[in-house]
């Protein structure tokens, strides 16, 4: 399902960090498919204000850190089990491995995936340092950059020092190696009539790592993502008029 060509073959930027904007990874017809049956189930919401970074978003485990199988795998659409199936692919690995020039052989893999409502972000950081090499692909038919929600590579912890701009596109992806200074954050989503920030991220961590969204102890309950849309002036009043039409 994923065009690995794409990936292995493509040239890092090298300012100011290593990092890689691919596109094209799917067919049309796969990168539908992927976007029309976006997971919904088994999210938690992640949020942390007022630290080194702030930040908001739902998040469900795709691929535990280092294992093999996917996880909840009877709620996902035939699409969705084949793109988990590449990227637990040693092809995948590979592909990765040429593009960023890293040993990824024994590094642990770890696949989530996001959905960024109306008000989520997340603040400039460059990755913790057990992050080796991370791949971000995005799930959204379409998107409108006036509504936020853009991956953007940065030159320092100032949101505003922008060097590039990557709109959730389904197809669309970023590659970057994490340094010291792989700056990057995601943008505010503002809109309030939007679908949500829809995205994907293959994280290869160091070996002996332990992953920080889903530690062993998580008790976290789960739960289905609801679209959550803010209604206008003139669908409010229809409901509250409607709701007092009742008998």
């Amino acid at each position: 399902m994923i065009n690995l060509e794409r990936i292995a073959r493509r040239p890092m930027e090298t300012d100011p960090y290593r990092w890689a904007v691919i596109d094209e990874l799917f067919s049309p017809e796969d990168a539908s498919a992927l976007a029309a049956t976006f997971p919904c189930d088994h999210f938690k919401l992640v949020a942390g204000y007022g630290g080194e970074k702030d930040y908001e978003y739902e998040a469900r485990a795709l691929i535990r850190m280092g294992s093999d199988t996917v996880s909840h795998s009877e709620e996902l659409s035939d699409s969705w089990r084949g793109l988990a199936r590449d990227l637990l692919s040693p092809d995948y690995r590979t592909a990765v491995s040429r593009l960023t020039v890293c040993d990824l052989t024994d590094a642990l893999l770890e696949v989530n995936v996001f959905h960024y409502g109306s008000g989520a972000s997340l603040g400039p950081h460059p990755d913790l340092s057990d992050k080796i090499v991370t791949h971000v692909l995005y799930f959204n038919q379409s998107w409108d950059r006036k509504d936020g929600g853009c991956l953007t590579i940065l030159r320092s912890a100032d949101a505003t020092d922008i060097v590039a701009e990557v709109a959730p596109v389904v197809g669309s992806s970023a590659v970057f190696v994490r340094s010291e200074n792989s700056w990057h954050a995601v943008s505010r989503v503002v809109s309030e009539g939007c679908p949500s920030r829809r995205s994907l991220t293959a994280t290869f961590y160091r070996a002996g790592s332990v992953s920080t969204l889903w530690p062993p102890d998580d008790t976290t309950p789960l739960h289905r993502y609801i679209e959550k849309r803010r209604l206008t002036g003139w669908a409010r009043w229809r409901k509250k008029f409607a709701f007092q039409k009742q008998p």
